[in-house]
């Protein structure tokens, strides 16, 4: 199994950029389709963004295309989410997650097999 620590979050203004980080310890990334889920105080948890175990594919919710940015280090076993043009409805904790799948190309991760224990990110208006 693999073990997941997001890293990263923090207080920050509208229209700032911020960068979090998942850990994965346990399992090489590789071997899972990664993603990134928030939820805001109130709310469900929602969808962000995910990638293909081989990196090829990437899907993201339409509140953060062309915004939001999933990346992963296979070297450092990371995976990452570049946030820029935050904005206050952003502020949630934001989990990573890990989804075992058989196709190195799926980023199909709804329901998936591990997650992180999650990190804060507010934006301010």
């Amino acid at each position: 199994q693999v073990q997941l620590v997001e890293s990263g979050g923090g207080l920050v203004q509208a229209g700032d950029s911020l960068r979090l980080s998942c850990a994965a310890s346990g399992r090489p990334i590789s071997s899972y389709a990664m993603g990134w889920f928030r939820q805001a105080p109130g709310k469900e948890r929602e969808f962000v963004t995910s990638i293909s175990r081989n990196g090829v594919n990437t899907v993201a919710a339409d509140s953060v295309k062309g915004r939001f940015t999933i990346s992963t280090d296979s070297a450092k076993n990371t995976v990452y989410l570049q946030m820029n043009s935050l904005k206050p409805e952003d502020t949630a904790v934001y989990h990573c997650a890990a989804a075992r799948r058989n196709s190195a190309y799926s980023t199909f991760v709804i329901n998936p097999d591990y997650w992180g224990q999650g990190t804060q990110v507010t934006v301010s208006s």
